[in-house]
């Protein structure tokens, strides 16, 4: 067959490329490869309006957040990103006169449904906060089996401790003084204490607010390194005022600004070619 026949209007098969029409075309004896369907988004959101009694604070937010992986919101202070980290788990509607509407799904259950228990649900949504927590009367040890002895979970607790202590980065530091107070750890080991605390109840989805913006840079280091780790198993959403920090560990990034999700996309993108003018000036620091 010349190059005429092959690119004829008749030909039933799809025109390639004149470029092409030099480059044989090789199809493998086993046919073509097999389509692979897209793994479902662990969390979705749909329209999520937030409130602070009259003070509307989240407008109409959709977005995905696909299986263990890490999405990073961004945004300057006061924009809704910690609003929206909190609904995730409705630890908003904790506070009086909030509320929040719209649809949440995690794996297709809504998380917003009158029938989803809230204490059911922050165990397969688990959160670390801004500075670290731990309970300050309660050993290391003691601090980990907390929220298994709370919820009544089964199993050996010694055993859950040392996995989830190793899971945090932590074990090794501290396996030889267990029962020493949780005040006794640094700052950055307090705060890998409280990510092995809520890892202990085996959430799907963990949420940080800002974990690292009271530590140091060393212990920042050690956190996103974690992170890294921890989304091979988990799904993580993590709210964050350092760019570079979001630009390390996220793999999609939202912007938020004045209440309204601006942005959604790969972090690369969101940074080297942002669709919208306000993500842009945000990124390069013309404000926030």
């Amino acid at each position: 067959m010349n190059a005429a026949q092959e690119i004829s209007p008749v030909n039933s098969s799809p025109r390639r490329p004149v470029d092409s029409l030099d480059t044989p075309v090789r199809v493998s004896p086993e046919g073509p490869a097999p389509v692979v369907a897209a793994e479902p988004p662990k969390l979705t959101v749909k329209n999520l309006d937030a409130w602070y009694g009259s003070n509307h604070a989240l407008h109409g937010v959709n977005l995905t957040v696909p299986p263990r992986s890490v999405m990073a919101a961004i945004g300057p202070s006061g924009c809704g990103k910690s609003t929206f980290l909190r609904c995730l788990n409705r630890m908003h509607e904790l506070i009086p006169g909030a509320r929040a509407e719209g649809t949440l799904l995690i794996d297709g259950q809504d998380l917003l449904s009158r029938d989803v228990d809230p204490v059911t649900l922050r165990r397969r949504v688990g959160m670390v906060f801004q500075r670290p927590n731990p309970f300050p009367t309660m050993s290391i040890r003691d601090n980990v089996a907390a929220g298994l002895k709370l919820n009544g979970i089964p199993g050996n607790h010694h055993e859950i401790v040392e996995r989830t202590l190793r899971q945090s980065a932590l074990w090794d530091e501290v396996k030889d003084r267990l029962d020493a107070s949780a005040l006794s750890l640094s700052g950055g080991q307090q705060q890998r204490l409280c990510i092995a605390r809520a890892l202990a109840v085996q959430p799907e989805v963990l949420l940080m607010d800002e974990p690292a913006s009271a530590l140091d840079p060393i212990a920042t280091a050690k956190i996103e390194d974690l992170i890294h780790e921890l989304k091979e198993r988990y799904t993580i959403v993590i709210v964050t005022h350092n760019m570079q920090q979001a630009g390390r560990v996220s793999d999609q990034t939202a912007f938020f600004y004045m209440g309204d999700l601006i942005e959604v996309g790969p972090t690369e993108k969101i940074f080297t070619n942002p669709s919208e003018k306000r993500t842009e000036d945000y990124v390069t620091g013309k404000f926030g």
